[in-house]
């Protein structure tokens, strides 16, 4: 299984990226996937994560009305849409595929993971 995330980039405060995931080697509509994140010196923590059809999401409070993530499964893609960016939403943005076709905030719930894109907020 292979998770190839892409998008990140240097983006000033308010501004909007959206991050892309690409997954091949299992059955993508089978399994819930989710978005997490890194900071410097911090832990990983969740940012959010969608269905295994797509009909679910769930946001950490951080990034709730500013991210939004969706799902593309005849493309085997999902993506995250993130507006509104501010300095501390800077980190190493991670997708990664549930083990089942749920959501789960704990990053115990994921079985494989995309290697990771930076993502940088800053003037």
């Amino acid at each position: 299984v292979q998770l190839q995330a892409s998008g990140g980039g240097l983006v000033q405060p308010g501004g909007s990226l959206r991050l892309s995931c690409a997954a091949s080697g299992r059955t993508f509509s089978s399994y819930g996937m989710g978005w997490f994140r890194q900071a410097p010196g911090k832990d990983r923590e969740f940012v959010g994560g969608i269905t295994k059809s797509g009909a679910g999401t769930d946001y950490a409070d951080s990034v709730k009305g500013r991210f939004t993530i969706s799902r593309d499964n005849a493309k085997n893609l999902v993506y995250l849409q993130m507006n509104s960016l501010q300095p501390e939403d800077t980190a190493v943005y991670y997708c990664a595929s549930s083990r089942s076709g749920s959501i789960m905030r704990n990053s115990a719930g994921y079985q494989y993971w995309g290697q990771g894109t930076l993502v940088t907020v800053s003037s």
